[in-house]
């Protein structure tokens, strides 16, 4: 009965691992592969974020380095690796409008009676 008794005690532990590697493990190296993946299809004239946040535009690939654009004129070199992202471009509201948030609907949320007291910022 010893074999057994000790075997009982490990299945918890090789539970814990199976856990930790679904859990854990497993996710991580998807992110990593598709981070891969994306940095070895970056193609010039895509627009991307690097890691610390900078947009700019790929202006030129060589070896492992990326040339961007980051403002018109102004390009700086990166390495592939710190490429984090590609951006979509965000479609444009006609006639240059603001996004669906307007300047009107801000308004409306003071509350001001017309009768010179603002009770959003009365005072007790």
């Amino acid at each position: 009965m010893a074999p057994v008794e000790g075997l009982g005690t490990f299945v918890p532990l090789i539970l814990l691992v199976v856990v930790f590697y679904f859990l854990l493990i497993r996710p991580q190296r998807k992110r990593q592969q598709e981070t891969l993946r994306m940095q070895s299809s970056l193609t010039p004239g895509a627009r991307v974020m690097t890691t610390t946040g900078l947009f700019g535009t790929i202006t030129g690939i060589e070896d492992d380095d990326v040339i961007l654009e980051v403002a018109p004129g102004v390009e700086t070199r990166w390495v592939k690796a710190a490429i984090g992202r590609v951006v979509t471009p965000v479609e444009e509201t006609p006639e240059g409008l603001p996004p669906i948030e307007s300047a009107t609907d801000s308004a409306a949320d003071t509350s001001d009676t017309g009768k010179g007291d603002d009770t959003s910022s009365k005072q007790s």
